[in-house]
């Protein structure tokens, strides 16, 4: 999508991926900056760690305690051209712009059920959180995490209602933050004991590839409102693309080279 919208705005720009393990994020950031990169896009499991290698929080990075865009700026200082690391985030609310035009849904009183607590899971709790959902059920596979993603809320915001476990009545909204439903042989992200389809209004899958996960198809054939990930990862890379060029992003090119690569065959 950012290589699109470059061509788009006929920018002499490219975005490029590359993979980089955990103990060397620190020289990866630091080669980036030397070989001047404009910035940086950082996934899992980088998201945390690169707050403390940070010259520089935006707002948005300290609020949800998460980097996953960095900003390369010419500070200038002493005569001299040098490069600061700035972090920022731009999940957070790339997640309740993707549910306001793929779900039309509104946060604020409602009933939320979301799986995951880890990278993803965390930034959203604490998202939903701040939209004054009138309850938050978490779930997670490692209950302890759960537990302090949920300690976090009630200290960031006391009157959030946090619940670990599953509902017992219907939810507004169901939200899957977890990494089951890549793989075609994985199973639902729930436990059917606990929980049924028929108990949420929508369902959210972060995944996007495939555009159909088991979820989605168990929930759309419970006859509840669905959408995959998409409109976040279009959200939140547009931002990106704000914060890197000074300019709109081009939100209609970016999404058909989104929509394009969804729908042609993995490698």
């Amino acid at each position: 999508m950012h290589n699109a919208a470059f061509a788009a705005l006929g920018l002499n720009w490219r975005y490029l991926a590359f993979e980089v393990r955990p103990h060397d994020l620190r020289a990866a950031i630091a080669g980036a900056r030397a070989m001047g990169f404009a910035g940086l896009n950082l996934t899992v499991p980088h998201k945390l760690p690169a707050l403390v290698l940070m010259d520089a929080l935006d707002k948005s990075a300290k609020k949800w305690g998460a980097v996953n865009t960095i900003r390369f700026e010419s500070t200038g200082v002493d005569g001299r051209a040098n490069v600061r690391a700035v972090g920022f985030n731009t999940d957070a609310d790339a997640l309740t712009a993707a549910l306001r035009e793929d779900l039309k849904i509104d946060l604020p009183g409602k009933r939320v059920l979301l799986l995951g607590a880890g990278g993803a899971g965390r930034t959203a709790a604490l998202k939903l959180a701040a939209e004054n959902v009138a309850e938050l059920f978490l779930v997670n596979r490692t209950q302890s995490r759960a537990r302090a993603v949920a300690a976090e809320i009630k200290k960031l915001f006391p009157s959030a209602r946090v619940t670990l476990g599953y509902p017992a009545a219907e939810v507004g909204l169901l939200i899957n933050a977890t990494s089951l439903g890549l793989k075609s042989e994985d199973g639902l992200p729930f436990d059917k004991r606990q929980f049924s389809p028929e108990q949420a209004r929508a369902v959210y899958d972060m995944i996007y590839r495939p555009a159909e996960t088991a979820l989605l198809k168990a929930a759309r054939k419970a006859g509840c409102r669905t959408a995959n990930g998409l409109g976040m990862l279009l959200h939140q890379g547009a931002k990106a693309f704000e914060i890197w060029t000074g300019k709109v992003p081009p939100l209609d090119v970016m999404r058909r080279a989104l929509e394009t690569a969804v729908r042609s065959p993995q490698s």
